[in-house]
């Protein structure tokens, strides 16, 4: 199918919303990520909360602005809570993103995610070896680690957004966000970043997190989704670049991309990221 045309994404703007209205991000996520989703979110400008507690969590999803759901590490409590999340998120209409960590390889994680597709997640953040597998196309990665290129998974992340109805939003060193529209798709590229996110332990979890952030701040100011996917991975790919000028390995990359990602200005943002496509 054909790739639509649509204006341009207009980063800055975005950048400026998100961090105007401060949203809120319900996030049942991996234990192992925890504190860098939480310390994401707070340095770009939203704020965190961890409940994924069955009793709590569809109350907690009624009231974010945006939910997570990472399948990085879960448990049996643990899931039932993303089930009451995404039932509420669902019938009170707040984004939530999937973010199907390392599926392929093990099955209870692949058939949650597989299930949750029907479940209407306003995006969905892979990586290309995640991506193929939840589409049905590949067997996943070496763990959380792609073994494919992000443009070998155009194909899959196509038809998870067709299937779905998501945003797809595929990383790697360049990233690719697809949305069906229209009979075709809108695809955009956003090149940025640092070999040293790789290096990082939860980078890709917290930026799920703020495509969940900025999905939530785009919708209260009547921005698109497609857009708010686009300036979500923008804004950590910026961090990145800006972090790998001064950093002499992982430790102080980590420092320096949460001080980037605090510091940066929507109109900086917007200058260190090539963005191509529709």
């Amino acid at each position: 199918m054909a790739t639509t045309a649509d204006t341009p994404v207009d980063l800055a703007r975005l950048v400026d919303a998100m961090r105007a209205d401060g949203p809120l991000v319900h996030c049942l996520t991996n234990s192992v990520v925890r504190q860098i989703t939480a310390d994401v979110l707070l340095a770009a400008g939203a704020a965190p909360a961890m409940v994924d507690h069955p009793d709590e969590a569809g109350d907690f999803a009624a009231i974010a602005s945006g939910v997570l759901i990472n399948v990085g590490n879960p448990t049996a409590e643990q899931v039932e809570g993303m089930r009451a999340a995404i039932a509420s998120a669902r019938e009170h209409g707040t984004p939530w993103v999937l973010d199907p960590v390392a599926v392929g390889g093990l099955v209870m994680r692949t058939g949650l995610a597989t299930d949750w597709l029907e479940s209407g997640p306003a995006a969905i953040r892979a990586n290309a070896s995640e991506t193929t597998a939840l589409a049905g196309s590949g067997a996943g990665g070496r763990g959380v680690d792609s073994t494919e290129e992000v443009a070998a998974a155009e194909p899959a992340a196509r038809d998870l957004a067709a299937r779905s109805g998501a945003v797809v939003a595929v990383t790697g060193p360049r990233d690719l966000v697809v949305t069906r529209r229209d009979g075709g798709f809108r695809t955009t590229w956003v090149e940025s970043g640092h070999p040293l996110l790789q290096k990082v332990i939860g980078t890709g979890c917290a930026l799920g997190a703020l495509t969940a952030a900025y999905l939530g701040a785009a919708r209260a100011a009547g921005l698109d989704d497609h857009d708010a996917v686009v300036a979500a991975h923008a804004h950590a790919g910026a961090a990145g670049t800006v972090a790998g000028r001064t950093s002499a390995g992982p430790g102080s990359f980590a420092v320096a991309w949460l001080d980037a990602l605090y510091t940066l200005s929507g109109e900086d943002i917007a200058g260190l990221v090539t963005v191509t496509g529709a």
